[in-house]
């Protein structure tokens, strides 16, 4: 097989696709066009984000067999239509589930302890421990909307700790030792904490606005690890400003280009992502909980074990 790969990645996968005998050809320069036009050569494809793959750009790659992605989604990718096409889709989810759950967690305990602002303060000179008085997690129910790996491998990090850990997804009987599934009703009446680790859907975009906010009983912490369009910014600020919502932890951004890169090109940053950038009550961070030196070797290995047990 001849395969493309259209962003650098651990050098594993080449080393072991050579190792089975595929063919294995680097462009990370040329634009969408120009691999387009010499796609139908190529037998798979390893991608990351750096393109979308439509349906234009399918109907050029005549011979694919197989697309991987090094990460957790697929939504760069027109998926039903290669599917019809019988192409075979590898995500990678297992690669980074873990350092998405650790990602995650420290988010939520720097939230509570304040610890970007204390840092912050000191190195300034200021000494003010009452005002940096955090609040323990123990006692609290942590609510997972998304249930799939990445949520399992938060909840899994919450063991150590005495809360309650509650989950919400649209498939049933995902609930497991380490948290229990519930509806809709009990989530929003019970959750102090609100993690998500959902795909980015029709259904999910949008999904945290003001409505589904002010549904909740309770004032509540909110952590995004998953996309960032799935929660309406404009809506988050104006919760913050209520105290609706005690604090945000963001790996991701409604905002972000869907390449990731290069978030602050734009002249006018939206007045809502200024918000964010200033307030105390909220910690970001680009893209990167399931960005870690382990994650990328394992993103990589699974990809190759994904494809050899397909094709091999």
């Amino acid at each position: 097989m001849k395969v493309l790969h259209l962003d650098v990645n651990h050098p594993l996968i080449i080393e072991q696709f050579n190792a089975i005998g595929f063919q294995n050809d680097e462009d990370y320069t040329s634009s969408k066009e120009e691999i387009e036009s010499k796609l139908h050569v190529y037998d798979g494809i390893i991608i990351r984000s750096r393109f979308t793959i439509d349906k234009l750009f399918l109907d050029k790659a005549t011979n694919l067999k197989f697309i991987g992605r090094l990460g957790a989604g697929l939504e760069n990718i027109d998926t039903n239509y290669a599917e019809e096409k019988g192409i075979f889709l590898a995500s990678a989810p297992e690669g980074n589930r873990n350092a998405v759950g650790e990602h995650t967690l420290g988010m939520l305990l720097s939230l509570f302890n304040k610890l970007n602002i204390a840092d912050k303060e000191v190195r300034s000179g200021r000494w003010d421990r009452e005002g940096n008085r955090g609040v323990e997690l123990d006692g609290k129910t942590v609510g997972i909307i998304g249930y799939g790996n990445m949520g399992k491998a938060f909840a899994k990090k919450l063991r150590g700790f005495d809360v309650e850990v509650i989950c919400y997804d649209i498939v049933g009987g995902v609930g497991n030792d380490d948290a229990r599934q519930v509806g809709i009703l009990e989530l929003q009446q019970k959750t102090d904490v609100l993690s998500l680790h959902v795909p980015q859907t029709d259904l999910t975009i949008g999904m945290i606005n003001e409505g589904f906010i002010n549904a909740f009983h309770k004032p509540l912490w909110l952590l995004n690890t998953a996309r960032g369009k799935c929660v309406r910014t404009d809506d988050l600020v104006a919760a913050l400003e209520s105290k609706k919502i005690l604090g945000a932890g963001l790996d991701v951004l409604e905002y972000e280009k869907s390449s990731f890169e290069n978030m602050f090109t734009e002249a006018n940053m939206p007045e809502a992502f200024q918000y964010l950038i200033k307030s105390d009550k909220v910690v970001l961070t680009p893209h990167i909980a399931g960005w870690t030196v382990e994650s990328k070797v394992k993103l990589a290995q699974t990809i190759v074990d994904k494809v050899k047990a397909k094709f091999c």
